[in-house]
């Protein structure tokens, strides 16, 4: 067999059937594209947000509030479907140096809501609030909680 049996023999049925392929391959190409420029968007335009917290704790009292949330907390969050995206302390930055981080993802505000207020009933929150509450050293002095939505060029969204 040799290339020459491959060539086109420039026949009406031969050129229709390469315009054909032609047609089908940009047709599906487009389709395709069309497709994940949609996805894309649909992702943009999700209600997903994150919530963020910033707790500031009495001086040298991070690594107990830290502790708090290894033994008992993160497990409370979680049995409430709420979904920890990472716990943080800063570290080399002495205006900080008392503050401990952690950020929730919610799918929407609407969420983020119903999820906290099924918490807070818990037996095992109240428990939780009334230990801290009744410590002779109080851990937390300041809490700020931060919604954010991501951008539509955010790698997590």
């Amino acid at each position: 067999m040799t290339l020459n049996h491959w060539k086109f023999q420039g026949g009406k049925s031969n050129k229709w059937g390469v315009w054909a392929i032609a047609v089908l391959s940009l047709t599906a190409g487009s389709l395709l594209t069309a497709r994940l420029a949609h996805l894309n968007q649909v992702r943009a335009d999700s209600n997903r947000v994150f919530e963020m917290h910033i707790y500031r704790t009495v001086p040298g009292k991070v690594p107990a509030l830290e502790s708090q949330f290894r033994d008992t907390t993160s497990k409370l969050l979680a049995k409430h479907d709420l979904k920890i995206v990472g716990y943080w302390v800063p570290e080399g930055t002495p205006a900080w140096d008392n503050t401990f981080i952690f950020a929730v993802a919610h799918s929407s505000r609407e969420e983020a809501k119903k999820n906290w207020d099924a918490m807070r009933p818990d037996p095992d929150f109240q428990k939780l609030i009334t230990e801290n509450s009744e410590q002779a050293s109080k851990l937390v002095e300041k809490i700020d909680v931060l919604y954010m939505r991501p951008t539509d060029f955010s790698p997590m969204k």
